[in-house]
């Protein structure tokens, strides 16, 4: 019995169909899952570095195009009619077949690059006809799921290219320190016949089967027409590699942080720039030879786009020199590490904005003990009293701690939190007023950040954008596909208002270069930079930030573990490493005033504050609009001189028709003893008339040290006497006479220079001056003494 024609159809349709769906079974999931190296680019996808795979192969994550050269000459040379047939060649697989059949073992595969593709990702097994009809196969259910470009893709991202090389793009950087698409004809050519026998022939053996071999594929593509005579013949006269090229090593310690945050395994577009990135290397790797000099073995810099937040270069750590293992793997940008003196500006910022003080608001800088912290100026001296600003440029460590006494070191917290500080992780209590000092750790990359952000705040204000948006504080960006997208104005403040951000940076402009040479004056006179240096309690850590418009740069040098060093400052080793990178960037320019931020106000020459009604001399200044909220003067008074205008008197003594009411600027006592000495304007108070008594409102004496609930330690000497401790004090009247009493014990009496040394035994004591017009203070003290050399239990007062 006959069917009919058209069950003929169904008849082979069925079992075709089962057939297909029994490879679709067999068909794995993923092809390949084989590890790859982490590989990063620069923001224009220059190969910064990699890091090898799990399994020791430089296989590079699965490239997206393959390029037109390679393309071409590996299709010339394995599979030329790999475009039309269906992952199998019967011509092909034939003429294998008597070519194995005549030599009696196997020669020829007979294989299409498609079923390359199945071998390698069936790990290349033995050779047999079974395997072969599973290549086969599975070859024909790929093409029928993939295109033919995403299985060049395959073949070129898994191909081996001898040794642990994998991959076109791992092998163009292994061989010609090139990417696959810069490859020349002769290049791409020598890649494309290494996967045939990849174990014995590659760049560095055999190079004579390696030339021969490239230069008949060449003849063929200019046979086949891909490329002319001309660029034929000038193809086969470039040498061969002789050995692989090692590959850059421009950014290490970002990709091992890159492996740790979730990219392990994966090719990642970076921010960075590869140019900016490769100086700066040379940079620190320059100043690393004279660190070394000190044994001073890490430092670490970062460079950010203000604009973008992205950043532009990223050098985790200084590169290891010799056989010793000073802690240079590790990444010191992402490393918290004690601050110094690094984020005073946020405090001097931070007041402005919040009206406590305007740039020139002179605060005491006097010894103080606060319970059992004892700040001290780096220099060990004391001004009295100094401009807030110039306390910021200069760096001084007393003034800093007063204003965070005004500011609150709770509000100062949570600020540093709000504004990107990540290494807080404990309440604000546990660093108190020691934290503007470097009680408190922060990182490289959130420093940069934070400066980052206020520069990005006052270059997004202007007159068309007169608002704020808080979102432009964040940490800087590292990849490249991570956009922010277009900044949202609102009329809500940020953190810090426009006005107070610029006036800080205008007062880190006036920071000290780090030397007086030619060179520096040379760089500062046309680069103008908002800098900042720190230094951590034992020069542990040097910390600088230069801030400009467009760049904000980041400096830290050290020891990663943590030794001290004499002369490891900020503005000794950090600084020069900040200006030089500095020196590498495109020219900057400088912050537009924010006018529409700022008003002009009569200002306190003397003292720095909001001028009052007597305030002598007056200067319009231009200040933060909220300025005028900020404290008038509170050092001008009128004080009442006699018709000579030689002694102060009052209306018990002199009739106020002949007095003459003068302002006078009156600092308190101690700030006074010091500010007098290095401020020759400054004027002494007139002393009163002898048949005058003085106002017992005005208080005219205090103590400079030691303070009250002091507790000192006195040495021993070798002969049991307790050593001498010298107590200082200060008045308004430079003839004043003042009597010192200790436990109501009279002990003598100092005049101008009030100062004396006493040997109080161990225990609690009172101290009390009395001068000649009756006013008095009193003290509390302890002693603590200890055997001379013995270890200290405290600090030296």
């Amino acid at each position: 019995m006959r069917f009919p024609v058209r069950w003929t159809w169904y008849y082979w349709l069925v079992p075709v169909l089962l057939l297909y769906l029994l490879l679709l079974l067999i068909w794995p999931r993923q092809l390949f899952n084989d590890p790859t190296s982490t590989v990063a680019y620069d923001r224009e996808m220059r190969l910064l570095g990699a890091r090898i795979s799990a399994d020791q192969q430089w296989r590079f994550p699965e490239s997206e195009v393959v390029p037109e050269k390679f393309r071409k000459a590996v299709i010339c040379y394995e599979d030329q009619w790999f475009p039309y047939h269906p992952g199998f060649n019967p011509v092909s697989m034939v003429r294998a077949v008597i070519l194995n059949f005549k030599h009696h073992k196997i020669i020829s595969g007979g294989s299409t690059i498609s079923m390359q593709v199945i071998r390698l990702a069936r790990k290349n097994r033995e050779r047999t006809y079974f395997e072969k009809a599973i290549e086969i196969s599975l070859a024909f259910v790929m093409e029928l799921t993939h295109s033919k470009k995403e299985i060049l893709r395959l073949y070129a991202s898994h191909a081996p290219f001898g040794g642990n090389v994998v991959g076109l793009e791992a092998a163009a950087w292994r061989y010609f320190g090139v990417s696959a698409n810069r490859l020349s004809w002769a290049e791409a050519a020598a890649l494309a016949v290494l996967p045939n026998s990849p174990g014995l022939i590659y760049p560095g053996r055999n190079p004579r089967d390696l030339m021969a071999k490239r230069n008949r594929l060449l003849d063929r593509l200019w046979y086949k027409g891909k490329i002319d005579l001309t660029t034929c013949e000038l193809a086969k006269s470039e040498p061969l590699p002789q050995k692989p090229y090692p590959l850059p090593r421009l950014a290490t310690h970002l990709l091992v942080r890159l492996t740790k945050e979730g990219f392990k395994g994966e090719k990642v577009q970076t921010t960075l720039d590869g140019g900016i990135q490769e100086r700066v290397n040379k940079i620190l790797e320059l100043h690393g030879i004279q660190l070394a000099a000190n044994e001073i073995h890490n430092a670490a810099a970062i460079v950010v786009d203000v604009n973008t937040g992205n950043v532009l270069a990223y050098v985790g750590n200084l590169r290891r020199m010799g056989k010793t293992d000073y802690g240079n793997d590790v990444d010191v940008i992402v490393s918290p590490r004690s601050t110094g003196s690094i984020m005073k500006p946020f405090l001097y910022a931070a007041m402005l904005n919040d009206a406590l003080i305007l740039p020139n608001t002179l605060i005491p800088d006097i010894p103080v003990q606060i319970g059992g912290f004892i700040p001290e100026n780096y220099n060990l001296t004391y001004d009295g009293a100094v401009p807030a600003k110039r306390a910021l440029s200069r760096s001084l460590n007393i003034p800093a701690v007063k204003m965070l006494q005004t500011y609150g070191y709770t509000p100062f917290y949570n600020l540093l939190k709000n504004i990107g500080l990540t290494t807080l992780t404990k309440p604000a209590d546990h660093y108190g007023l020691a934290i503007i000092l470097g009680g408190a750790e922060a990182r490289l990359c959130d420093l940069a950040g934070m400066y980052s952000s206020m520069a990005r705040t006052l270059n997004h204000f202007s007159p068309d954008h007169p608002g704020y948006n808080k979102a432009d504080f964040h940490p800087p960006v590292l990849i490249a596909c991570d956009s922010r997208g277009e900044p949202a104005y609102d009329n809500h403040s940020s953190w810090f208002d426009a006005a107070s951000i610029w006036l800080t940076f205008e007062a880190m402009v006036e920071v000290a270069r780090p030397d007086e040479e030619a060179q520096w004056q040379q760089f500062s006179s046309s680069h103008k930079i908002a800098w900042k240096t720190g230094t951590s309690f034992g020069n542990r850590d040097a910390w600088s930030v230069g801030v400009t418009p467009e760049y904000v740069v980041a400096v830290w040098v050290g020891n990663a573990s943590g030794e001290g060093r004499p002369g490891l400052t900020g503005i000794g080793v950090a600084a020069p490493i900040l200006f030089d990178i500095f020196k590498t960037l495109p020219a900057t320019s400088w912050f537009r005033t924010p006018v529409e931020e700022m008003v002009k106000i009569p200002v306190c020459r003397y003292s720095g504050y909001r001028a009052s009604s007597i305030c002598e001399f007056k200067d319009s200044v231009w200040v933060q609009k909220n300025g005028v909220r900020t404290p008038a003067c509170p050092f001008h008074q009128l004080i009442h001189l006699d018709k000579t205008g030689q002694y102060q008197v009052n209306s018990g003594c002199e009739s106020t028709e002949t007095m003459q009411h003068v302002s006078w600027f009156v600092l308190p006592p101690v700030q006074e003893w010091y500010f007098r000495t290095k401020n020759p304007f400054y004027r002494m108070l007139p002393p009163f008339r002898k048949d005058c008594a003085q106002n017992p409102g005005n208080r005219n004496m205090d103590l400079i040290y030691p303070k009250d609930g002091s507790m000192i330690y006195v040495p021993v000497d070798l002969d049991g006497k307790t050593g001498s401790t010298v107590f200082k004090a200060a008045h308004h009247n430079p003839d004043a006479v003042i009597h010192w009493h200790l436990d109501d014990q009279f002990i003598g009496s100092t005049r101008q220079s009030h100062q004396m040394a006493l040997s109080p035994e161990r225990g609690f004591h009172r101290l009390t001056l009395v001068d000649q017009y009756g006013e008095s203070i009193s003290i509390g003290f302890e002693i603590l003494t200890k055997e001379k050399n013995a270890p200290s239990s405290g600090k030296m007062q």
